[in-house]
């Protein structure tokens, strides 16, 4: 799949010097075939610099001189932002990754190896970006066009804005560093007194410019570089992370009004699968997206190493068996007579965040496993009892089954799913699926992993932002501000993607024996019991009816549901608390965690009676209010500079 993104053919053609932060040992080191700002002082170098930012987007710097790993710094946040949620469990084995572990059951602290790795690779991409806006006055010899030099500094402010954006939504607490910081002028050891939202929203008040296309433009020669809206939605972002919703509400509404990709197409709904789909990249509601390309000659440093461990264990992969969907995820699903989400407060398991979804467990595969005659019987150790497994038949949200895996359940074109028997160490029965390739095509979409795992690499470009972000940011805005009927009206539209279109629902295979040969498109096949409704429809169900707390569950559940797996669910819970100016009540996030945790020792029961025998890797942990709503500062940035930087509360 070689197509041109502006990405990245970055540090193959270009060889760029840029300064890491944080690491400045490594500044006193002439660097190896670099290339100084002289000889960079001209179009062609510009781009390179431009280039290069853009690559760190990924996460990834292909010397790894940076220190980062190809799993720890991806731009999806798997790790900190789904398995660090009540999104998914860190999969595999205790002993396999334990950093990973250490983050799921939120035991990590200030010396967490990845979590160093994430901050150097988003403070590279800072610099990077800090390289090109410094480059632009440099160049005298005629070949950069004052407007062009504009957009060129505007497009690197973007990128800083992303990247700043990045380390603030993990580490709250982090410098901000611009242009103006350089080794030779000895400023880089910058404080963290407090959040960055303001230094980050000018960032993107910037690369929008004082009017429409006089810095970033609507069109872009190259589809995978920012343009004026995406900069727009990245403002309203951050806006909806230092809750001016007053301020983001203005932007949604025109991005939902006017808003366009780079190539020009407006935005709009598409089928929700093409948004995890490489041969659907770049659709018409894919707001801003970090491109992913393959068979490019890089050795699968430009696809998207950092989800390469996420694949089930069985099926086509082989490995690796991370990022397994939870227990509450998959409950969250189930819906009510109205096909609505059980929102409510649960009944069963009274408590702060803990939602009626969970009062009754969807039945799932757990423990089940196929004897001699090839059924699947629950079993116990090498005993086997009971009668076949049965899959649920209660109603859900269609979305759950191009959200993850579940058994007998089509798994894209690879066949049914096999459960809990695709899943590493037979400890949970839900697979990853969104972030995973089609068999059809796999050879044009994968590529191997650096020469490590096989071709797990995959062309599926990761969403930062997507359409329905914007209508759900948008509602959030609308039930803050009091106007409960605009934000009925944002979540229906998300919704009635799939009320709407029943061909997008997952339907039964043609023939399970050969899955290449298609699905079934009429409701007669569909592969599970599926309902979905809009709010207002049935009496009691409007937004007005609810009031505004319910509104703003709804709302809350409704983006739990579209972004499931997504890597963005712990910075949601994050926006929601109040210990960052949320309006959920005191201990919400903490709420939601702990009941995460029940669930999951509910749900991966233990045949043995022990429940550490099955969720070892969550029994007896707690998420601290107060503490884990954030991550630690690295211990090694702190010690790098010189006592400037101020850990986060709770940590040592």
């Amino acid at each position: 799949m070689k197509k041109s993104y502006f990405k990245f053919i970055a540090l193959g053609s270009v060889v760029i010097f840029t300064m890491t932060f944080s690491c400045k040992k490594l500044l006193n080191q002439e660097p190896v075939g670099a290339l100084g700002a002289a000889v960079l002082a001209n179009k062609a170098g510009l781009d390179g610099l431009l280039i290069g930012a853009y690559h760190m987007l990924s996460g990834f710097s292909v010397s790894n001189n940076d220190g980062a790993t190809i799993w720890s710094a991806g731009p999806d946040n798997w790790s900190y932002g789904g398995v660090g949620s009540d999104d998914a469990y860190t999969g595999s084995s205790l002993t396999d990754q334990p950093v990973f572990v250490q983050i799921e059951n939120h035991t990590m602290d200030n010396t967490n190896q990845y979590l160093n790795e994430k901050w150097v690779a988003e403070y590279n991409g800072i610099q990077r970006a800090n390289d090109a806006i410094r480059e632009v006055p440099l160049i005298k010899d005629g070949s950069v066009s004052a407007a062009y030099g504009a957009e060129a500094i505007a497009e690197a402010r973007f990128l800083r804005g992303v990247f700043h954006m990045e380390v603030a939504k993990i580490f709250q607490n982090v410098p901000y560093i611009d242009e103006n910081v350089t080794y030779g002028a000895g400023n880089f050891d910058v404080p963290n007194p407090g959040p960055i939202w303001s230094n980050i929203e000018a960032d993107f008040k910037a690369a929008m410019g004082p009017t429409i296309g006089s810095a970033l433009p609507i069109i872009q020669p190259q589809i995978g570089r920012a343009n004026y809206y995406a900069a727009e939605a990245m403002l309203a972002q951050a806006y909806m992370f230092d809750h001016k919703y007053s301020s983001a509400l203005p932007l949604l509404t025109d991005l939902l009004t006017n808003g366009q990709t780079s190539g020009g197409k407006k935005y709009a709904f598409e089928p929700f699968e093409n948004n995890f789909n490489a041969a659907f990249n770049n659709g018409t509601e894919s707001v801003f997206a970090v491109q992913m390309t393959v068979n490019d000659g890089s050795n699968g440093s430009n696809g998207n190493p950092g989800m390469t461990l996420d694949y089930p264990v069985g099926g086509l992969s082989g490995c690796c068996g991370f990022y397994q969907p939870s227990i509450s995820l998959a409950n969250a699903f189930q819906v009510d007579a109205n096909g609505l989400p059980m929102f409510e407060p649960s009944v069963k398991y009274p408590g702060l965040g803990s939602y009626l979804y969970n009062d009754n467990q969807l039945p799932s595969d757990h423990s089940y496993g196929l004897d001699a005659n090839n059924v699947y019987r629950l079993k116990t150790g090498s005993t086997f009892s009971g009668t076949a497994f049965v899959p649920p038949t209660n109603a859900l949200d269609p979305r759950i089954d191009w959200t993850l895996g579940r058994y007998g359940i089509p798994f894209l074109d690879w066949g049914l799913c096999g459960g809990e028997q695709w899943s590493r160490g037979d400890v949970c029965p839900y697979n990853p699926k969104k972030n995973i390739f089609y068999q059809s095509v796999h050879a044009s979409v994968a590529d191997n992993v650096l020469g490590w795992a096989g071709p797990l690499d995959n062309a599926n470009n990761y969403n930062m932002i997507r359409l329905s972000q914007i209508y759900l940011w948008a509602a959030e805005c609308e039930v803050e501000v009091g106007s409960l009927q605009n934000a009925q009206d944002d979540v229906n539209a998300v919704r009635s993607r799939m009320v709407d279109h029943h061909e997008y629902w997952v339907h039964s295979y043609l023939d399970n024996t050969n899955p290449a040969l298609g699905s079934y498109t009429d409701d007669a096949h569909l592969a599970a019991n599926y309902k979905i409704g809009l709010y207002g429809t049935a009496a009691g169900t409007s937004f007005a009816a609810l009031g505004q707390a319910l509104a703003r569950e709804a709302v809350h559940v409704e983006t739990q549901l579209e972004t499931g797996m997504e890597g963005k669910r712990f910075f949601d819970l994050q926006r929601y608390d109040p210990r960052f100016g949320g309006p959920e009540p005191t201990g919400y996030m903490a709420g939601v965690e702990n009941a995460h945790i029940a669930a999951t020792l509910i749900g991966r029961f233990s045949t043995t009676g022990d429940p550490k025998d099955a969720a070892p890797d969550l029994y007896g942990k707690t998420f601290t209010a107060g503490r884990n709503e954030v991550y630690p500062i690295p211990i090694n940035q702190i010690n790098f500079e010189a006592g400037k930087l101020k850990q986060n509360t709770g940590y040592n």
